[in-house]
């Protein structure tokens, strides 16, 4: 397990160093900041002309979005190469090179592409957490602090997920993976309807299907003291885990049926 960690440390050191030959590799942090910043600014204008939705204000709406967002960054800058696999892998025969390696398939997958300018989505997310809780007047106690932690390795794990489950459907579909976006970028962008007025077929498929509530509005909801229960908040970590653990065992049997191209 060490030396696998070790091997994706030295994965991610080779495409950081090399990304960063290119003169005008820190253009690429500017661009994705501007998106990232200007995203949520239709919600934020949408408050400002209209005022805030019951108790719901523009800064419930960032954290729960930031925490999101967050998550994804996270997910999409450490496990960046199984979002690649299906058109860069497996569709190129460059799978089999891997499958030849003695070591995990998972960690040559996952480490196989790495962005630096990736790490500004969870960057920007955090500040803006960090802003909205100091709107909301939340103390950054060591047990809020704990529980947002929490919620964002269990975010990260859940979206990796997500990568992973892709890369293992794509072994029977290969193309027409256009469906899974549902489960990533639409899936924060959902954060910006307060909960409560979520239809209930949405609920349930964030809650159940993909648990992006639980790494999002209960850990916030815990951490500012919201009228709901505070357990559900501290279930990010188990409910990530069980996604991925669910999307590894999908990706696994993609594997055992996978058919060499022969190349």
């Amino acid at each position: 397990m060490i030396s696998e960690v070790k091997i994706y440390g030295k994965y991610l050191r080779m495409h950081l160093l090399s990304g960063m030959e290119y003169k005008g590799w820190w253009l690429m942090l500017i661009q994705v900041f501007v998106v990232v910043v200007t995203d949520p600014i239709s919600t934020v204008l949408l408050f400002s002309r209209f005022g805030n939705i019951g108790e719901w204000t523009v800064a419930h709406i960032i954290l729960v979005y930031a925490l999101a967002v967050a998550s994804f960054g996270l997910a999409e800058s450490l496990c960046r190469g199984f979002d690649y696999f299906p058109w860069q892998l497996l569709r190129t025969g460059e799978f089999d090179r891997l499958l030849l390696r003695p070591r995990s398939l998972f960690v040559q997958v996952a480490a196989s592409r790495f962005h630096l300018h990736r790490l500004v989505r969870p960057a920007t997310g955090i500040c803006a957490v960090v802003w909205a809780l100091s709107e909301l007047e939340v103390p950054l106690s060591p047990r809020n602090i704990a529980i947002l932690v929490m919620a964002l390795a269990g975010g990260c794990i859940m979206y990796c997920g997500v990568f992973v489950l892709t890369s293992g459907v794509a072994f029977f579909t290969v193309k027409g993976l256009d469906w899974i976006y549902l489960f990533t970028n639409a899936s924060y962008q959902v954060t910006r309807c307060p909960e409560p007025y979520l239809p209930q077929a949405l609920k349930s498929m964030f809650s159940f299907l993909l648990p992006m509530l639980f790494i999002s509005f209960y850990p916030a909801a815990t951490v500012c003291g919201w009228d709901y229960p505070a357990w559900p908040g501290y279930l990010a970590l188990p409910a990530g885990a069980a996604f991925l653990g669910c999307a590894l065992l999908v990706w696994r049997i993609g594997v055992r049926h996978y058919k060499s191209t022969g190349s």
